[in-house]
């Protein structure tokens, strides 16, 4: 039995198709460490309308390595970018991401991670799931590699709770004293990310794709969480698919990867089997966290979604939403 098909019988039998994503699914995460072959297992908090669930984790074999792209900056300094925010005529204002301000009460009323939360089952679990993210993102990067810092969370199909996990994901890593989280919305077709966070609709990656006179300055939003710094969807359009795909995209990527040392980018991607941007997203990505919704995505989504995977290293999963699963009462590391 494959890998993949040891991962994917993991995965109950559904009922019918997922709704979409809600703002906050009660998710039960916990990853596996792809290349170390390593499985964890973790609690989960309750989010407001569900029981609290536990959680289970399987993970996909390493493929063979992607393209080979420039090695990230070691550099203290901001790595020089052709475009961007780097990008300011001289003697001209220095523009600047505009600040937004989160609701941090809100989003943890709605079961989304916050620093003042406390140390719930909920900020552990996420804490279990960034470590083995943190370490191959600022770890030795195999020649051929795309940089680990550059990290994608799709699923098979909506409603599995991607949107929920990534922006979990960000916060927590944004907690970290060394580091700080870029999170982009590129789930451009239906973007959930600001209205999560109770956010008005901004311009975003799809502007910056399509207009050279748009700076990266100008669509970037600056948090009242000084880690945390968003980049939303922006406008809509039919040529998604190639703009993703697109010299523009591969430099964008390119630079934010490398601008800063102690970032991480994390990009809230669209569905693996609903969209083909998902796909064209991937090549990009130095790790991808797949979210697998307990008990009703089908062993035959999961099998195909890694499927459009193959070729790729560091591909994980996230066993999302789950109510039972033995050895939930501790936290257990294995790396073989």
């Amino acid at each position: 039995m494959s890998i993949i098909e040891r991962a994917a019988s993991r995965i109950e039998h559904p009922k019918d198709a997922p709704a979409a994503d809600s703002a906050a699914p009660a998710a039960a995460p916990a990853v596996q460490d792809a290349g170390h072959a390593a499985a964890v297992a973790a609690a989960m908090a309750a989010a407001p309308q569900e029981a609290a669930p536990a959680a289970a984790v399987a993970a996909a074999a390493p493929a063979p390595a992607a393209a080979p792209v420039a090695a990230v900056s070691a550099a203290s300094a901001p790595a020089a970018a052709p475009s961007g925010d780097a990008a300011v005529a001289e003697g001209a204002p220095r523009r600047g991401p505009r600040r937004v301000e989160l609701d941090l009460q809100h989003m943890q009323d709605i079961g989304l991670v916050t620093a003042a939360g406390g140390r719930t089952t909920l900020v552990e679990d996420f804490r279990v799931i960034k470590r083995p993210l943190i370490k191959r993102a600022f770890g030795p990067r195999p020649a051929g590699e795309k940089p680990g810092n550059l990290i994608m969370i799709t699923s098979s199909l909506p409603g599995e709770g991607k949107t929920f996990c990534s922006i979990n994901l960000a916060m927590s890593i944004a907690m970290e004293l060394d580091h700080t989280v870029l999170l982009v919305d590129a789930d451009v077709a239906r973007p959930s990310v600001l209205r999560t966070l109770g956010l008005p609709v901004q311009r975003g990656l799809m502007d910056l794709l399509l207009d050279e006179k748009v700076d990266m300055a100008d669509v970037m939003l600056r948090t009242n969480v000084d880690t945390l710094t968003l980049l939303p969807a922006g406008t809509s359009n039919p040529r998604a698919t190639e703009l993703l795909a697109s010299q523009t995209m591969t430099s964008l990527v390119y630079e934010i990867a490398n601008r800063y040392p102690d970032r991480i980018v994390i990009f809230d991607s669209p569905p693996l089997l609903l969209t083909s941007e998902a796909h064209v997203l991937a090549g990009h990505m130095g790790q991808i966290v797949v979210v697998v919704e307990a008990e009703r995505t089908t062993q035959h989504a999961v099998k195909e979604a890694l499927s459009q995977l193959e070729g790729l290293n560091n591909v994980n999963l996230i066993y999302n939403k789950t109510r039972e699963f033995p050895g939930t009462e501790t936290y257990d590391y294995h790396y073989g």
